[in-house]
């Protein structure tokens, strides 16, 4: 596969104004660029589906679909999901040639898409949820046997949630004033037990994105069981 991301295709996007509300309720997108975290999690993420041979990929989770158009263009047999419908309308107009799935990945997933992928992408979505335990579940379904889990989390760590707050980018980093913003805050132990907990096995940890005492993300790989 090709690592030959581009992260500089458009300029960034961004969540809806806080004053902005829709009808409904949901993760408001407005453009179809990459958000700030795909610089750092894009070519790693890539790296890793390689790594363990995966072919057919679904971004659960996958916002306004710039990631997911971004493993396609590296030859990933790839499909997007999303409950934004704002996410997914951006998704379709821009990436026609990739398929969307309006659904809301809290929910047990369709008899059609269980079992059918090699890996199951979740890139800061964990920690936007209020029950991540049944967002795993549910991965696990969608994942043939042996098949791969990545999942991306914000990092937190005592020197990293010092620098930000004393720089006052708490409200930044947190997305306090967004709707459906960040409700998990994990480290890498509660991370890690989190992914063993939903059943998943050989689980390996990556800290990405800057130097590792104030890394961006984490990332974990771990493998649905074959049994």
């Amino acid at each position: 596969m090709s690592m030959n991301v581009d992260l500089v295709a458009a300029a960034p996007a961004s969540p809806a104004a806080p004053g902005a509300r829709a009808k409904r309720s949901e993760f408001l997108w407005q453009s179809d660029g990459p958000a700030h975290i795909h610089g750092h999690v894009a070519q790693p993420v890539v790296v890793q589906l390689d790594r363990f041979d995966a072919r057919t990929v679904l971004d659960l989770g996958c916002g306004n679909g710039w990631l997911t158009a971004a493993l396609s263009r590296c030859g990933f047999d790839v499909t997007g999901m999303d409950n934004s419908l704002s996410g997914i309308e951006i998704a379709r107009h821009a990436h026609r040639d990739v398929p969307f799935h309006h659904a809301d990945v809290m929910l047990p997933p369709a008899e059609d898409l269980r079992g059918r992928f090699d890996a199951v992408v979740a890139v800061e979505i964990l920690d936007h949820v209020a029950q991540p335990r049944l967002l795993l579940q549910n991965a696990l379904h969608l994942l043939r046997p042996g098949g791969l889990l990545l999942v991306t989390v914000p990092y937190h760590g005592y020197f990293k949630n010092l620098g930000l707050a004393l720089s006052g980018r708490f409200d930044i980093r947190l997305h306090a004033l967004q709707d459906h913003g960040r409700l998990k805050f994990f480290s890498r132990r509660t991370l890690m037990s989190l992914v063993a907990e939903g059943g998943y096995e050989d689980a390996a940890f990556e800290a990405i994105g800057r130097l590792p005492l104030i890394a961006r993300s984490m990332l974990v790989t771990a493998r649905k069981p074959l049994g």
